[in-house]
């Protein structure tokens, strides 16, 4: 998704006025949480603190609380550092899916992607972007190359998509499944 979400912190270089906004409209939890859905690499508490704009201490009882809640993991002790737990918001994915959609609206976007997927299996006559051959980048273009680039990624994100769909599709047809058996 290009777009932050509302409570998201603002990015480095925005105007302070956009960034005290922040600072002024979020608790020290929420911006903490803000922070650390954006962190792909472990940080410590101060680092953390530094960028949600609050005290070491604040930041330390939120990332406690984010910890307990399975949303940030950690790593070492002195000092202990943290990033986003990619599980926890993968699972938050598939609950959203399950919840927003039906398991046959899921199942149609499924078959969409496994068309692509065939369409692009086709095209590099590969049974998966992994298994491209180097060759595919030799004696082409820039534009070209850049082109097979972005379809490798495109396909790589298909997987992936295709992968959470499904569990998300199971997910919505066991809601679906205890929802009809609670009915009297």
């Amino acid at each position: 998704m290009s777009e932050e979400s509302p409570g998201a912190a603002p990015s480095s270089g925005v105007d302070g006025e956009a960034r005290s906004r922040w600072t002024d409209e979020r608790t020290t939890f929420q911006r903490v949480y803000d922070i650390v859905t954006t962190l792909s690499t472990y940080e410590t508490v101060s680092e953390i603190a530094e960028q949600a704009s609050c005290s070491t201490d604040g930041a330390r009882d939120a990332l406690s609380q984010l910890d307990e809640m399975g949303i940030v993991e950690t790593r070492g002790s002195r000092p202990v550092e943290y990033r986003r737990n990619e599980a926890y918001f993968r699972w938050k994915r598939i609950e959203d899916l399950a919840r927003d959609y039906t398991p046959s609206e899921l199942r149609a976007q499924i078959d969409d992607l496994i068309q692509e997927d065939d369409t692009l299996q086709e095209r590099f006559d590969a049974p998966s972007p992994d298994a491209v051959s180097p060759h595919e980048f030799e004696d082409v273009d820039h534009e070209t190359i850049h082109d097979r680039w972005d379809a490798l990624s495109r396909w790589r994100s298909i997987r992936h998509d295709i992968e959470v769909l499904q569990q998300a599709a199971h997910r919505a047809e066991q809601r679906r499944d205890t929802s009809d058996t609670a009915s009297p």
